[in-house]
This record gives structure tokens, C-alpha cells and sequence, in this order.
């Protein structure tokens, strides 16, 4: 992986996208003032804004964590992907087992939707069990539905996220329960919640049902967010001994979206508070800059063989930042890619990735793409860039070695 940063003492084959970077980093720079600073007790935490994908806050967000029922996110991902796939529809039946029954119903003194044994019940009513309810029996049902049995769907569930770029996550069981390998992190917990919303919108209004009966028994939905004035929409709720106390939300304010993830706290009502201060901070605390105009080179990277050297690099649509009001903070920028490049190279092909951090904060990680498409060049050009390509490798190990 060939990173383009400010390191000194990289040599002049990228020498341009060095400079590249040290524009931007100039330009997103804020002014000097007043720096805020916010600290949560949660041992993992993150604040992402969607619309622009800064993250605002962000503790311990790549540390693997017990999720509880977070994990139903991406039990309820899959649901919503069979759904929008043709293989379920709402009024599928899902049956309810004796296996789904006993170790996720009544019997098994958990949070279930108290399903009854035998019973066929609408994946409408499923989802809202599992979302609404927590109910483990309808996820045990639902994963038993689509896969055959529950160890096999959570083999899905993982794959499923692995698709969607999470690569730390693993996925034991439909429910949460506690499992030794069953872990995620906080920042993909935020990211599949944002899929989630952004892929589905119709489904995800389930997320913010207030309440939901069933067999009699009517349950509130547990999260606590709902029920505040901050324009809470979803998501989920999770706690189990080995957990402690956790959420993935959401609220939207002004057309702005934030999405928050707090984990291992010691109480109910501290999960609470930290997510409620995590949203009000974010959402009076941060402004947006556009560093980066829709169509605008970010940056350059090398091209081997081609019929020119180097290609831009551009993001797709503009590129903007939510940075603190009142900061002296420097952010540092840098692209990252595979390279030198190879052609043919197509206009638009995913080339590279801008990293922006803010201190310790990964405030920024978009995808960049080609601007324009590069041939193959002359054999003798062909040539040169091979010569070049095996003196500045040299080059490269030698520094990496110092």
C-alpha cells in the first residue's frame, strides 16, 4: 500500500502528490480560537454525520467489543436484504420453533416478543419483535427461516457485513448472546446502521415505532432516545454481563444526521446520558466546510505503462468536513492507494481512499477515483517506467528500513 503523506525523505516520484496533500492540508486548516473538547465515559464511543462522513467523536472506535443486541442490526440487515432480494416478502410466515421457543422465548428469561410455540407469525410482526422488542425468539425464528439454523445465518450475517467493508466484525448467533468470538467495533457499528438507513428508509421506519404488542403483552421499544426532543428516529439497544451497556442511534436536526454508538457502560441511565450529550454536543458544537468542489482534483497518483505518468484523483460529488466552531485545530490529509497504478485505467475506477485525521480522530475516510482514462503507452515508454518503478521501490525499502 503506497501512502502519499507528510513524511520527510520521500523521493521525487511522489514528490507531487506529497505537495497535493500539503495543499490540502493547508486549506482545510481551521482558524485560530477557542478549541472545544468533549470527553464521554463510555469506553467506546463515535459520533458520525452522515451526509458528509466526518466522524465528530470517536473512542476506542476500532477496538473489538462484546455487542449484546447491537448484533441484531445485522441480523435485521439480512432480513431487510432477503426483503428487498425477492425471497421474503412482510407476509412471509416465519414458525416459530421449540428451538427458537425455549432458548429465545418465555422459557429463556430473556427479551423476547413471547411468541407462541408452533405459531406462524408475518416477518412484518418478526421485524418488529426483533427491532421493537429485542424479542431473541423472533431473531432465533427469522435466522432458522432463512438459513436452516442459526449458526449458518450468523455465517451470513457476517458475510453480509464483510460486503459492506466491515472487516472486523464476527457474528456468532442471531441474538447477541454471549459468545467468546462474537465481536464488532463501534465505527462499523455506525457504518452499518447508516447502510442500513440510507438502503432501506421505508423498513427502517420500524426502528421508530414507540411500542409493539404481541400475544397480549405490550412492550415499549428500549431505546431511550426515542422519547427525548432530539429528533431520535432508530436505531438499537444491547446489554448483557459481558457487554455492559450499549446503543446505535440516530436523530436528525435540520436536515442533518447523526448517528451515535456508545458501548461497555455500567447502567442503563449512563447509556442514556452519554448518548443524549454525544448528540446535543454534535449537533451545536460543529459547522461544515467545503474543502473540495464536485468535480475538483484532490490529488495525483503515479500511473505505470501508461500514456501519461500520473492520474487525478477526484471524490465523488464535493468533499466536506464538519470541523468544531472555535478551533485551532490542524487536521493532516493524506491518499492512500496501491501503486504505481496500471492500464488500462478506466475514468471513475476506485483508485484510492483521502484519509483526513484531527488529532486522534479518523475524522475522514472517502473513496477517490480516477478523473480521466490513461492507455497503455510506447513499449519504450513502457520501459522507463519499469526502470523508474524498480529504482524508487529500492528507494521506498530503504526508507521504510531508516
Amino acid at each position: 500500500m503506497q501512502k502519499i503523506n507528510r513524511e520527510p525523505g520521500l523521493k521525487a516520484a511522489i514528490q507531487a502528490a506529497v505537495l497535493a496533500v500539503l495543499l490540502l492540508w493547508s486549506a482545510v486548516q481551521a482558524g485560530p480560537a477557542r478549541a472545544q473538547a468533549f470527553q464521554s465515559l463510555a469506553p467506546y464511543a463515535i459520533l458520525l454525520d452522515t451526509a458528509s462522513g466526518t466522524v465528530l467523536y470517536e473512542k476506542a472506535a476500532d477496538e473489538l467489543m462484546v455487542p449484546a443486541s447491537l448484533a441484531k442490526l445485522a441480523t435485521v440487515l439480512v432480513a431487510f436484504q432477503e426483503i428487498a432480494q425477492g425471497r421474503l416478502t412482510l407476509d412471509s410466515e416465519i414458525v416459530i420453533s421449540e428451538n427458537a421457543w425455549r432458548k429465545g422465548g418465555g422459557p429463556s428469561g430473556g427479551s423476547a416478543m413471547f411468541a407462541q410455540l408452533n405459531s406462524r407469525v408475518k416477518l412484518s410482526d418478526i421485524l418488529r419483535g426483533i427491532i421493537v422488542q429485542s424479542g431473541n425468539d423472533a431473531s432465533i425464528a427469522l435466522a432458522e427461516a432463512v438459513a436452516g439454523d442459526e449458526s449458518t445465518f450468523a455465517r451470513i450475517m457476517t458475510e453480509r457485513v464483510r460486503a459492506l467493508g466491515l472487516t472486523k466484525s464476527v457474528f456468532k448467533n442471531a441474538t447477541g448472546m454471549g459468545d467468546p468470538q462474537q465481536r464488532v467495533t463501534a465505527r462499523e457499528m455506525a457504518l452499518l446502521a447508516d447502510h442500513i438507513i440510507r438502503t432501506y428508509p421505508e423498513l427502517y421506519k420500524i426502528f421508530g415505532e414507540r411500542e409493539f404488542t404481541w400475544n397480549k403483552i405490550r412492550q415499549q421499544n428500549r431505546n431511550p432516545l426515542l422519547g427525548m426532543d432530539l429528533g431520535a428516529d432508530g436505531l438499537k439497544t444491547g446489554n448483557i454481563t459481558e457487554s455492559g451497556f450499549g446503543l446505535v442511534g440516530s436523530a436528525v436536526q435540520h436536515g442533518q444526521r447523526l448517528i451515535v454508538v456508545v458501548n461497555g457502560l455500567k447502567t442503563a441511565r449512563e447509556r442514556e446520558q452519554e448518548a443524549r450529550k454525544l448528540l446535543e454536543w454534535g449537533f451545536r458544537a460543529f459547522e461544515t466546510r467545503q474543502i473540495f468542489a464536485e468535480g475538483e482534483i484532490v490529488g495525483e497518483a503515479s500511473v505505470f505503462g501508461g500514456t501519461k505518468g500520473r492520474v487525478g484523483l477526484k471524490a465523488k460529488g464535493p468533499v466536506s468536513l464538519l470541523l468544531p466552531r472555535g478551533t485551532n485545530e490542524r487536521l493532516n490529509a493524506r491518499i492512500v492507494y496501491r501503486g504505481p497504478l496500471t492500464v488500462p485505467l478506466q475514468e471513475g475506477a476506485e483508485v484510492g481512499r483521502l484519509l483526513v485525521t484531527r488529532g486522534d480522530v479518523k475524522t475522514l475516510d472517502i473513496p477517490l477515483y480516477a478523473a480521466e482514462s490513461i492507455e497503455p503507452g510506447t513499449l519504450q515508454s513502457r520501459a522507463f517506467d519499469a526502470l523508474m518503478e524498480a529504482a524508487t521501490g529500492w528507494v521506498r525499502k530503504a526508507f521504510k528500513r531508516s
